[in-house]
């Protein structure tokens, strides 16, 4: 099977009323709530497998929190990853940085973490079930207390979605939504009640499949 191009993938963003286009404004809709709930002062923001960054700079180049904002994309395709720096200067976002490099290796957020916001969108449905318990582990050491974790998910059958969200309040988050099960598509915020963990230097989060890889085809 030929590797996907995750580059190409993203036109379907630009097709309103697409599957991807509904997606992205869910994100946004919850990455923007968080920002407005957070408290005054400095805010981290991580964002894994960042592709363009449409989610994170969409929101923040009109948001009234976008200068006390200092985030880092990881992004393992060059092409996204320039894509993403490009939008990021047309809104004068200067306090954005995009890395190229495996977003599953933790040292990337060292950084930053733990953040005030955490984004694992595109990556629970291309990573196996083990993987998704496994990263969901690890955002205790990503995700600072108080902070939220913006994730997606495909509802393909079976439905991991459910799980997931037990997996997130096994380790202290609590559910502050999750999109409606009739669309095929999960977006899910949860904020971290705990207080976050050592980060694990060296450590790998996941290993990425892809979703045509996975049983069960796109998910």
């Amino acid at each position: 099977m030929s590797e996907r191009d995750w580059h190409a993938w993203h036109a379907e963003y630009d097709q309103p009323g697409s599957r991807l286009a509904q997606r992205l404004i869910a994100v946004q809709t919850q990455i923007r709530a968080a920002l407005d709930a957070a408290a005054p002062g400095p805010l981290r923001l991580i964002s894994l497998c960042a592709g363009q960054g449409r989610d994170v700079i969409g929101v923040l180049a009109e948001h009234p929190r976008r200068g006390d904002v200092t985030a880092r994309l990881v992004e393992l395709d060059p092409r996204n990853a320039w894509v993403a720096r490009e939008l990021a200067a047309q809104h004068g976002l200067d306090r954005v940085e995009v890395i190229v490099g495996d977003a599953a290796l933790i040292d990337h957020y060292a950084a930053l973490a733990p953040a005030d916001l955490v984004i694992a969108c595109g990556i629970f449905g291309n990573i196996t079930d083990a993987d998704v318990a496994r990263t969901i582990g690890f955002t205790t050491q990503l995700c600072a207390e108080g902070g939220t974790v913006v994730w997606t998910r495909g509802r393909r059958e079976p439905d991991l979605v459910p799980q997931v969200c037990a997996w997130f309040a096994e380790h202290g988050f609590d559910q502050v939504w999750v999109s409606d099960p009739g669309t095929s598509f999960a977006v899910g915020a949860h904020r971290f009640t705990g207080t976050p963990a050592p980060l694990e230097a060296g450590a790998t989060l996941f290993t990425f499949v892809g979703f045509d890889r996975l049983d069960g085809g796109a998910r």
